[in-house]
């Protein structure tokens, strides 16, 4: 127990949560919005600086003279080809998200600040804020870091190893080092439990729209038990059987689906706001990076902006080693390259894909999608032709969106309990598949989305700033590699040619 003593006191205060959630659901509620609130009041600053220093410090390094260094040694290459690398890091990343906001965080946003032209401009902006640059770059922060000591400098595949540089070997295996990979354990258990919650919701709605399957507790526990079935036993299979098939999968429905909307959708109004979009996003960046009101209101902000960031840092741990896992072998340009940009700009497509879906529509029509937010897919889609067909899809790639999602934070977990190792055992797969569909299922009974929310929030404060100090850490290990090549350089330039 001594030796595993993450494993145990990770488990101890997850099981402590789920249990009082279950035994006292209106005081535990209740708790975790004065949480929330004090969080939101006292740190949002924080988190908004946090996630604009993590975008800067890894573009920072990928165009640095450290880009060429590989996440490996020298000789290695990757192990997966680039279609099933970023099939699998984006269906870890965001995938259940963007099927669960595509549509009704434009519309939210739209109807919040209006109902106007300025106020869809907006409400598209703000879309691509949340799920640009910033969530992709809390994911490279830890992915990058942890690859690099992990394969490069062989540690083990935990967060703490990261930390080597200013703690050493010793404060790494004593308490400090034991502390960070708590956090970021509890903190991966509650960012995937807040996303197999949203998918529950919306996969539950979407049925009940379709075919009038009742919303109720019981029929969302159904869901859970059948996909975790599913999502544990695709972990127990390994990365290269289960998870990297049903990635490959993933993709192709979300290609399907993404393709599909286009066609039926405003075509020259999704390109318009596509390339207007973008523009203003990048025009905007730093400034809709810092903005916060210091006098008045930010309950818009809390449950929106402060709301993703915590959300995205809550998943960093999970992520990050899950992306880390699966990048030996690529160097540190390419890495980041692969893990910004690329999906950044799918997700780019995706919003204006589906929020001009929902904005094309009428007035009535958006009140009403707005209505529920996890219904809101299913009301837009029902306007168009084929809509149905649609739906049913859009449920399908919830679903394996949702397995995805759970199977890569399963094996990532695992790898937490099993002192780093890079195959953890079935036994521990299992049990945690298990518990993050307890504690999703707590939060829905506690609150719904609500809960959901604040859990992340919650979560990620200490994570934050173990983010930043890792960002020192590896930048840190990075100048100590080039400071020791140095004069092996100066050596080979005095050699006579």
């Amino acid at each position: 127990m001594k030796k595993n003593s993450v494993f145990y006191i990770s488990l101890l205060i997850t099981a402590v949560i789920v249990l009082v959630g279950l035994i006292v659901p209106g005081p535990f509620a209740q708790g975790m919005n004065v949480v929330k609130e004090f969080l939101v009041e006292t740190f949002g600053w924080f988190y908004l600086i946090a996630m604009f220093v993590f975008v800067i410090f890894s573009l920072f390094i990928a165009f640095s003279r450290f880009g060429k260094i590989k996440l490996g040694p020298d000789d290695s290459v990757p192990e997966y080809s680039n279609r099933s690398w970023f099939a699998m890091l984006f269906g870890a990343g965001m995938g259940i998200g963007l099927v669960f906001w595509g549509v009704a965080e434009p519309l939210n946003h739209f109807v919040t600040f209006g109902g106007s032209e300025q106020a869809a401009d907006l409400a598209m902006r703000k879309s691509f804020l949340h799920w640009g640059f910033h969530p992709w770059a809390a994911y490279s922060i830890i992915g990058m870091a942890l690859a690099y000591f992990q394969f490069r400098k062989k540690t083990p595949g935990l967060i703490s190893s990261i930390f080597l540089p200013i703690l050493g070997e010793e404060g790494v295996r004593g308490p400090i080092g034991k502390l960070i990979d708590i956090c970021a354990v509890f903190a991966t258990v509650a960012g995937i439990a807040t996303s197999l919650g949203q998918g529950t919701l919306q996969i539950n709605s979407g049925l009940n729209y379709l075919f009038d399957i009742p919303t109720t507790r019981l029929v969302q526990i159904v869901i859970i038990v059948v996909l975790t079935v599913i999502y544990t036993w695709t972990a127990v299979s390994g990365i290269d059987k289960g998870i990297k098939l049903l990635s490959d999968i993933n993709l192709l429905l979300a290609i399907l689906i993404l393709v599909g909307a286009f066609l039926i959708g405003p075509k020259i109004m999704t390109l318009n706001i596509f390339t207007n979009t973008l523009g203003g996003y990048f025009n905007n960046l730093v400034s809709e990076s810092f903005s916060i009101n210091p006098f008045g209101d930010n309950s818009w902000l809390g449950s929106w902006t402060i709301f993703y960031w915590s959300w995205w840092i809550a998943w960093g741990p999970f992520v990050g080693t899950f992306i880390a896992r699966i990048s030996k072998g690529r160097t540190i340009k390419e890495f980041v390259l692969g893990v910004i940009i690329a999906p950044s700009m799918v997700s780019f497509v995706w919003f204006s894909v589906f929020g001009s879906l929902g904005l094309n529509l009428d007035l009535g029509i958006i009140d009403k999608a707005k209505e529920v937010t996890e219904t809101a897919l299913f009301v837009v889609l029902a306007e168009y032709p084929l809509g149905m067909i649609f739906s049913i899809i859009a449920i399908c790639l919830l679903c394996t969106f949702f397995i995805t999602s759970a199977n890569s934070g399963i094996f990532v977990l695992s790898m937490f309990s099993s002192e780093g190792d890079l195959n953890p055992g079935n036994d521990k797969k299992i049990l945690w598949g298990v518990i993050q569909a307890l504690l999703a299922l707590v939060l829905l009974m506690t609150g719904g989305l609500d809960a959901l929310q604040t859990c992340s929030i919650v979560a990620a404060l200490p994570l934050t700033v173990i983010m930043l100090l890792c960002a020192v850490c590896l930048f840190k290990a990075l100048m100590q590699e080039r400071k020791s090549e140095l004069p092996l350089q100066e050596e080979a330039e005095k050699v006579p040619k």
